[in-house]
Protein backbone atom coordinates (compact mmCIF):
# COMPACT_ATOMS: atom_id res chain seq x y z
CA UNK A 1 0.00 0.00 0.00
CA UNK A 2 2.71 2.39 0.82
CA UNK A 3 4.42 1.30 -2.63
CA UNK A 4 1.22 2.97 -4.36
CA UNK A 5 1.22 6.23 -1.89
CA UNK A 6 4.35 7.09 -3.01
CA UNK A 7 3.93 6.69 -6.84
CA UNK A 8 0.88 8.23 -6.39
CA UNK A 9 2.01 11.36 -4.83
CA UNK A 10 5.38 11.16 -7.19
CA UNK A 11 2.99 11.34 -10.46
CA UNK A 12 0.80 13.53 -8.42
CA UNK A 13 4.11 16.52 -8.85
CA UNK A 14 4.34 15.33 -12.51
CA UNK A 15 1.15 16.40 -13.30
CA UNK A 16 0.95 19.26 -11.16
CA UNK A 17 4.08 20.36 -12.99
CA UNK A 18 2.36 20.71 -16.39
CA UNK A 19 -0.41 22.44 -14.78
CA UNK A 20 1.41 24.82 -13.60
CA UNK A 21 3.74 25.58 -16.33
CA UNK A 22 1.23 25.39 -19.35
CA UNK A 23 -0.35 28.41 -17.99
CA UNK A 24 3.00 29.84 -17.66
CA UNK A 25 3.89 29.31 -21.67
CA UNK A 26 0.11 30.80 -22.51
CA UNK A 27 1.10 34.21 -21.25
CA UNK A 28 4.74 34.21 -22.84
CA UNK A 29 2.29 32.75 -26.07
CA UNK A 30 0.34 35.84 -25.78
CA UNK A 31 3.24 38.24 -25.04
CA UNK A 32 5.37 37.08 -27.44
CA UNK A 33 5.71 39.81 -30.66
CA UNK A 34 7.76 37.40 -33.30
CA UNK A 35 6.29 34.59 -34.99
CA UNK A 36 9.35 32.29 -34.56
CA UNK A 37 8.87 32.57 -30.88
CA UNK A 38 5.42 31.43 -30.92
CA UNK A 39 5.95 28.31 -33.47
CA UNK A 40 8.74 27.34 -30.30
CA UNK A 41 5.91 28.27 -27.91
CA UNK A 42 3.68 26.36 -29.75
CA UNK A 43 6.11 22.88 -29.71
CA UNK A 44 6.84 23.54 -26.19
CA UNK A 45 3.25 23.57 -25.40
CA UNK A 46 2.42 20.43 -27.48
CA UNK A 47 5.35 19.07 -25.30
CA UNK A 48 4.60 19.95 -22.26
CA UNK A 49 1.04 18.68 -22.52
CA UNK A 50 2.13 14.87 -23.09
CA UNK A 51 3.87 14.77 -20.35
CA UNK A 52 0.99 16.37 -18.31
CA UNK A 53 -1.26 13.63 -19.99
CA UNK A 54 0.73 11.23 -18.84
CA UNK A 55 1.77 12.42 -15.16
CA UNK A 56 -2.52 12.91 -14.69
CA UNK A 57 -2.79 9.48 -16.07
CA UNK A 58 -0.26 7.80 -13.56
CA UNK A 59 -1.52 10.09 -10.86
CA UNK A 60 -5.60 9.30 -11.18
CA UNK A 61 -3.87 5.47 -11.91
CA UNK A 62 -2.38 4.86 -8.35
CA UNK A 63 -4.01 7.09 -6.77
CA UNK A 64 -7.28 4.83 -7.94
CA UNK A 65 -5.46 1.96 -6.55
CA UNK A 66 -4.22 3.12 -3.27
CA UNK A 67 -8.22 4.02 -2.71
CA UNK A 68 -9.40 0.53 -3.37
CA UNK A 69 -6.52 -0.69 -1.51
CA UNK A 70 -7.64 1.09 1.69
CA UNK A 71 -11.18 0.63 0.87
CA UNK A 72 -10.19 -3.15 0.95
CA UNK A 73 -8.64 -3.00 4.40
CA UNK A 74 -11.59 -0.66 5.86
CA UNK A 75 -14.52 0.03 3.87
CA UNK A 76 -15.94 2.81 5.81
CA UNK A 77 -12.91 4.66 4.40
CA UNK A 78 -15.01 5.41 1.69
CA UNK A 79 -17.44 7.07 3.39
CA UNK A 80 -15.53 9.78 5.02
CA UNK A 81 -16.21 13.36 4.04
CA UNK A 82 -12.85 14.73 3.68
CA UNK A 83 -12.42 12.08 1.06
CA UNK A 84 -15.67 12.88 -0.62
CA UNK A 85 -14.93 16.29 -0.86
CA UNK A 86 -11.07 15.63 -2.21
CA UNK A 87 -12.86 13.43 -4.88
CA UNK A 88 -14.77 16.61 -5.81
CA UNK A 89 -11.36 18.85 -5.75
CA UNK A 90 -9.67 16.36 -8.31
CA UNK A 91 -12.66 16.46 -10.80
CA UNK A 92 -11.91 20.13 -10.88
CA UNK A 93 -8.76 19.64 -11.50
CA UNK A 94 -9.82 16.87 -14.28
CA UNK A 95 -11.38 19.79 -15.67
CA UNK A 96 -8.70 22.56 -15.42
CA UNK A 97 -6.24 19.57 -17.12
CA UNK A 98 -9.35 19.37 -20.04
CA UNK A 99 -8.97 23.60 -20.37
CA UNK A 100 -5.71 23.18 -20.63
CA UNK A 101 -5.77 20.71 -23.38
CA UNK A 102 -8.56 22.66 -25.10
CA UNK A 103 -6.10 25.74 -25.25
CA UNK A 104 -3.08 23.97 -26.93
CA UNK A 105 -5.05 23.34 -29.74
CA UNK A 106 -5.89 26.64 -29.69
CA UNK A 107 -3.03 28.32 -29.84
CA UNK A 108 -1.86 25.60 -32.10
CA UNK A 109 -4.60 27.03 -34.38
CA UNK A 110 -3.57 30.80 -33.64
CA UNK A 111 -7.38 30.85 -31.99
CA UNK A 112 -6.87 31.63 -28.68
CA UNK A 113 -8.17 34.99 -27.79
CA UNK A 114 -7.36 35.72 -23.87
CA UNK A 115 -5.43 37.86 -22.40
CA UNK A 116 -2.13 37.66 -20.65
CA UNK A 117 -4.38 38.73 -17.47
CA UNK A 118 -6.66 36.44 -17.87
CA UNK A 119 -4.32 33.67 -17.75
CA UNK A 120 -2.28 34.81 -15.43
CA UNK A 121 -4.88 34.25 -13.02
CA UNK A 122 -6.39 30.96 -14.21
CA UNK A 123 -2.48 29.84 -13.62
CA UNK A 124 -3.45 30.51 -10.11
CA UNK A 125 -6.10 28.03 -10.01
CA UNK A 126 -4.17 24.49 -10.06
CA UNK A 127 -1.99 26.35 -6.41
CA UNK A 128 -5.70 26.67 -5.02
CA UNK A 129 -6.82 23.55 -5.37
CA UNK A 130 -3.91 21.70 -4.31
CA UNK A 131 -3.61 23.79 -1.37
CA UNK A 132 -7.23 22.67 -0.51
CA UNK A 133 -6.45 18.81 -1.83
CA UNK A 134 -3.42 18.47 0.62
CA UNK A 135 -4.99 19.94 3.52
CA UNK A 136 -8.29 17.58 3.42
CA UNK A 137 -5.66 14.65 2.86
CA UNK A 138 -3.16 15.59 6.06
CA UNK A 139 -5.84 17.30 7.89
CA UNK A 140 -9.07 15.25 7.64
CA UNK A 141 -11.31 17.75 8.74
Amino acid sequence: MLWLKAFHIIFVVTWFAGLFYLPRLFVYHVEATESAIRERLKVMERRLLGITHIGGALALGFGLATLVAFSWHNLAYLQQGWLHAKLALVAVLIGYHVMLARMVGQFARDESTRSSRWLRVFNEVPALLLIAIVLLVVLRP
